[in-house]
């Protein structure tokens, strides 16, 4: 099968340290190659693949902030991977979102797209009323809540590959928080659920150029003796990161469409902590592999539970449910259905089209009779 990957200009496929949906492209581009099939991935020029890469910029948008015209780049992307070379393929699937969109209505080849972020925010209502027949592959059923209206195709939970992260057998000796430092992430109820437990806790997160103001406000939190702040981590320093804690921490206070730290602890045997929002609880086994919470106090509670999880069978959870794999098989079997359903669509639009043209020139014929007597 050839198959066109259209991933987000802002970082490199994968991204040296934070970047959810480059990192899910990465591993299902690789993945797809290994299988034996013709991948082309649509990236930033710094991007590492086994795939063809076609590049619109020399580097992601983020390592070239002094780029004064961004959209250009993303222009020229648009344009390679929706129009010059989309006839070159059987399928293009899509992970910018929005972006696509009026491309992918106009495009002859099938697009599928599929969204990483929330869709609970009004502004996007207009958008998918416009764009309501394109095809959709959600990484949640909680995603799916604010429309479950628009063209649904599947869902498919993001995978990791198994030899990412090791098992760690042994009961940690921190809680970690692991993301992006911003006023919704919930890194401030970490730090106080740290103080409540007294339990040490190490942050890892980066902190974005919109939330610096945040992070300088915040700062003092840092100063506490139960506190330590590693910065961005790679996903090599990720392994001994979330294999050596106690448990992760995510009091992410927001519908998150899904979480990949989450996997990723699960991945290395350490328990989840977390608000019961969006797709935890499609993720993460309550009192099997982690505990939900509502409050932060509840959450306090849950700390002393830990020790009660089987760190083996978050590691099971992880490679049962949750792996490379297996996502790529749902995606195969989703391309060939909607390759099929496309080539249904061409029949009907070809015999429509003939319709359409016998009705125009029957009426044609019809003036020139009435027009002659």
């Amino acid at each position: 099968m050839k198959i066109a990957q259209v991933a987000p200009l802002r970082e490199s496929v994968p991204p040296q340290y934070h970047g959810g949906t480059e990192r899910v492209v990465s591993y299902l581009t690789e993945e797809l190659v290994r299988l034996g099939h013709d991948v082309t991935l649509f990236a930033s020029g710094d991007s590492s693949t086994s795939a063809a890469l076609s590049a619109a910029c020399s580097s992601s948008l983020r390592s070239t902030p002094k780029m004064l015209y961004p959209d250009a780049p993303l222009c020229l992307f648009l344009e390679r991977a929706f129009g010059t070379y989309a006839e070159d393929f059987d399928l293009i699937h899509s992970h910018i979102d929005l972006l696509g969109f009026p491309l992918a209505r106009r495009c002859r080849t099938p697009v599928l797209t599929t969204f990483y972020g929330r869709l609970d925010l009004p502004e996007l209502i207009p958008v998918f009323e416009q764009f309501s027949e394109l095809p959709i592959v959600s990484v949640s059923e909680a995603q799916r809540g604010p429309i479950p209206w628009i063209n649904w195709r599947n869902t498919i939970h993001p995978g990791l590959p198994r030899s990412l992260y090791s098992m760690h057998p042994n009961l940690g000796r921190y809680l970690a928080f692991l993301g992006r430092i911003s006023p919704d992430r919930g890194v401030e109820q970490a730090i106080e659920l740290a103080k409540r437990t007294e339990m040490p806790i190490r942050i890892a997160a980066r902190v974005d150029p919109a939330d610096r103001n945040y992070f300088d406000h915040i700062a003092p939190l840092f100063e506490h003796p139960l506190v330590e702040y590693v910065g961005e981590v790679t996903d090599g320093e990720k392994d001994d990161f979330l294999g050596e804690a106690y448990a992760l921490i995510c009091p992410v206070d927001r519908p998150d469409p899904f979480g990949l730290v989450l996997i990723e602890a699960l991945a290395c045997g350490t328990p989840v902590l977390a608000y019961r929002r969006g797709s935890v609880s499609e993720i993460v086994d309550h009192g099997s592999t982690g505990y939900f919470s509502d409050t932060l106090e509840e959450m306090a509670h849950t700390v002393a539970w830990v020790p009660n999880i089987d760190r083996r069978r978050c590691r099971s959870a992880f490679e049962d449910r949750f792996t490379v794999d297996r996502m790529v098989q749902e995606y195969l079997s989703l391309y060939q259905r909607s390759m099929h359903k496309m080539d249904h669509q061409s029949a009907d639009q070809v015999a429509s089209r003939a319709v359409r043209e016998f009705t125009r020139s029957s009426t044609t014929d019809d003036a020139r009779i009435e027009a002659a007597a």
